[in-house]
């Protein structure tokens, strides 16, 4: 089996490239080759097997997806996009990473697959932000998108497009509406959604965080193990339950920030949740209210689809994962 990871340098790219060279196979298949593209050229790790081809590439650029697309990978993960903060605040830029190269892949394949047969299987990673409020107790997968941030419309439009190519068989597509990664390692980025992040991270590794939204604000969170093992699901699973609804949200934890830190106590102690210092934020206090708080998660959960069941399970996955078991 042949698969390929766009956005391979991104922090879920490169986890689920760990993985996949881990676990050797994808669904019981054989992983015989993996192909890394980013737009900037993804590392090889060394030693590595099975056969691994890296590649520096911007989708959206004329040709770029064709050619990627001419290596006829059995199963695509399209995880490349740049984050909800940066898209709001550059308009050209967003829709020309995050709308333009995703719609350029889709028409590669099924330019692809008219010159000889090619039906890949397609991952897309898509977001929670394709809801808008006002917003229902709980979000099922029946409620309608209606995104607040052009992050989301980028998004919401991705997921139309890939139900409408699956459906006309040009490939057999999922996509997956991830909850908002915590905890994310690695430097703050330019998402509106860090600082979920940042207030545990940088206390757990003896750092000061910003919080720039009040304590009440709640979320829908999973950690990025949960996502990885997300997508090696929907690369290996069944999609024909899914028939033509070929989008789902996928399982979280809905938790407060002020119940984010109580689990930082728990699991930390008292020093690290002195190093959270308040600095209201009234521009990301405003993206957030319009984000989802809680979802109905029941139609991917009964796929197969799993998460962690409470914060101190995430923050102990980011210990174990990324600070060797220990506590800064």
């Amino acid at each position: 089996m042949h698969v390929q990871i766009i956005g391979a340098t991104g922090m879920i790219g490169r986890k689920l490239t760990a993985r996949l060279l881990a676990d050797g196979a994808l669904g019981g298949r054989e992983i015989t080759a993996l192909s890394l593209l980013d737009v900037v050229a993804p590392d090889v790790p060394a030693g590595a097997r099975p056969r691994i081809a890296a590649e520096a590439t911007d989708l959206s650029a004329p040709g770029a997806a064709a050619r990627a697309v001419a290596a006829r990978a059995d199963v695509i993960f399209h995880l490349a996009a740049i984050v909800s903060g940066e898209a709001e605040a550059d308009f050209d830029k967003g829709y020309r990473i995050n709308l333009d190269a995703t719609r350029a892949l889709f028409e590669a394949i099924r330019q692809e697959g008219l010159r000889t047969p090619y039906t890949p299987r397609v991952v897309f990673t898509s977001s929670i932000a394709v809801f808008g409020a006002p917003f229902p107790e709980a979000i099922g997968d029946e409620f309608f998108t209606t995104p607040l941030t052009s992050y989301g419309t980028q998004k919401a439009i991705g997921e139309l497009l890939l139900a409408d190519y699956s459906r006309r068989g040009f490939f057999d597509g999922i996509g997956i509406r991830l909850p908002t990664i915590c905890i994310r390692p690695g430097a703050p980025n330019k998402a509106a959604s860090g600082f979920f992040s940042n207030i545990l991270r940088e206390p757990l590794a003896g750092k000061e965080a910003v919080l720039p939204v009040g304590e009440d604000v709640r979320h829908w969170h999973a950690s990025p193990r949960a996502a990885v093992g997300f997508l090696v699901h929907a690369g290996s699973m069944d999609l024909a339950p899914l028939g033509t609804r070929r989008n789902l949200s996928m399982p979280g934890l809905s938790a407060t920030v002020g119940e984010q830190i109580e689990a930082l106590r728990r699991v930390a102690g008292e020093a690290a949740v002195r190093r959270i210092r308040r600095e209201p934020d009234p521009t990301i206090a405003k993206i957030v209210a319009g984000w989802p708080r809680n979802f109905d998660a029941r139609r991917a959960t009964s796929l197969g689809f799993k998460a962690e069941a409470s914060f101190d399970a995430i923050i102990r996955a980011h210990i174990d994962d990324e600070l060797g078991g220990r506590v800064g």
